[in-house]
């Protein structure tokens, strides 16, 4: 039986809790303002600040109830939003971490369709649920948080908040002054900034490998029926990934050094990109070889190499979360062998780019035979000349 009494006094200490953020993510006032009967579901990893909005809009509020699934013993979920609504006048119930419920998905079904309350709910694992058989697809709108932009990052160290920018706005040098003063701080964005969490605490790498542990013990088994030495199995094969260079990190390169078939390999990746932790991106091209190249997402990597070391790697991880968090189309390209190519190919609706990604020395010989008009160096350096522009300018976009 539901205890109702202590799960309003959950609420009044989440409610409480939200006073120690006075600043808030963008995402939340499109939350506060969004209208209609649907649903919403903030889908994001660990650590970025999901638990945060969910808190604040408790907070501010005054007919809102936030419950946190994956710390409740398991409750009827129907029939908790049915009492809230009809006996407490709630009108809104926010739910942390869903995917913990059993049968989330039938649940809201059923709240959707028989109660007159409005949903958002969080989850650390990126959710199917518009394939699932209760057609949830026209009764929940899915939305992301990330981790902070380069931009974010500064709003919240500083309190400025500086103009976005575009790709197209970087190649053609349209930014001001202001934007090129806080290069100073990108080293700490890459080295665990962009996580929200690091604004409190400085043992970001600490708390970052306790949320890998959470993420391969608790939120991968809730979906996935994996045996105890697969878990192991991930484990390594982060381990591989993160001391390796990027080049050539595939599904096949991954099933050799594992010793475990393609189709592991795969099904592996998909579980550690579904919760946050790699990123995959497909060729774009003729003639290649259709596996994807599997980077890290910021920071994990620094978990298994010194940032000096994996430095390298770093920058590309830091390209495909920054034009990723932006739902960008982004490729990497690759040619025959031995063939020099820019690292990725930008799909946009101003005109394709291609881009490469490295060190001050990165020069055009990239480029050769490559058509698409538009082409950009991103150096990890403060140098404008010709097509080279600061990488750390992607963190505006």
């Amino acid at each position: 039986m539901t205890d109702y009494n202590h799960l309003f006094e959950l609420n009044e200490l989440a409610v409480k809790e939200a006073n120690n953020y006075p600043k808030k993510r963008t995402l939340y006032n499109h939350l506060i303002d969004e209208k209609g009967k649907h649903f919403t579901g903030i889908t994001g990893p660990r650590g970025v600040g999901k638990t945060v909005i969910l808190k604040q809009i408790a907070a501010n509020s005054k007919d809102a109830f936030y419950l946190s699934m994956d710390t409740i013993e398991d409750v009827d979920l129907f029939e908790v939003a049915r009492r809230l609504s009809e006996t407490y006048s709630i009108d809104m119930l926010l739910l942390d971490e869903i995917h913990y419920q059993r049968d989330y998905e039938k649940n809201l079904k059923k709240i959707y369709d028989f109660l007159d309350i409005r949903i958002i709910f969080s989850s650390s694992v990126a959710l199917s649920m518009l394939e699932t058989s209760y057609d949830l697809s026209r009764r929940v709108r899915l939305v992301n948080l990330y981790p902070f932009s380069f931009r974010d990052y500064i709003f919240f160290k500083k309190d400025i908040l500086l103009p976005p920018l575009t790709l197209d706005n970087i190649l053609n040098k349209e930014w001001t002054a202001e934007h090129l003063r806080y290069e100073y701080l990108f080293e700490d964005y890459l080295k665990g900034g962009l996580l929200p969490f690091s604004l409190d605490e400085p043992g970001v790498l600490t708390l970052l490998e306790n949320i890998l542990q959470k993420i391969l013990h608790k939120d991968i088994p809730t979906f996935a029926s994996l045996k105890i030495d697969e878990i192991a199995t991930l484990q390594k094969m982060l381990k591989f990934i993160g001391r390796s260079k990027a080049d050539g990190i595939n599904y096949s390169s991954i099933s050799q050094n594992l010793k475990i078939t393609k189709y592991k390999a795969e099904s592996y990746i998909d579980l550690l990109k579904k919760t946050y932790v790699l990123h995959v991106l497909f060729p774009f091209g003729t003639n290649v070889l259709k596996e994807p190249k599997v980077l890290m997402c910021l920071p994990f990597r620094l978990l298994y190499k010194k940032y000096e070391e994996a430095i390298g790697e770093i920058r590309e991880d830091f390209t495909a979360e920054a034009l990723q968090m932006k739902g960008m189309d982004l490729y990497y390209l690759k040619t025959t062998r031995g063939a020099k190519t820019p690292d990725f190919l930008v799909k946009q609706d101003s005109g394709d780019m291609v881009v490469e990604i490295g060190g001050k020395g990165k020069g055009r010989e990239q480029f050769k035979g490559v058509e698409v008009g538009k082409k950009l160096i991103l150096s990890h350096s403060s140098m404008v000349e010709g097509i080279k522009r600061p990488l750390f300018l992607l963190g505006f976009i």
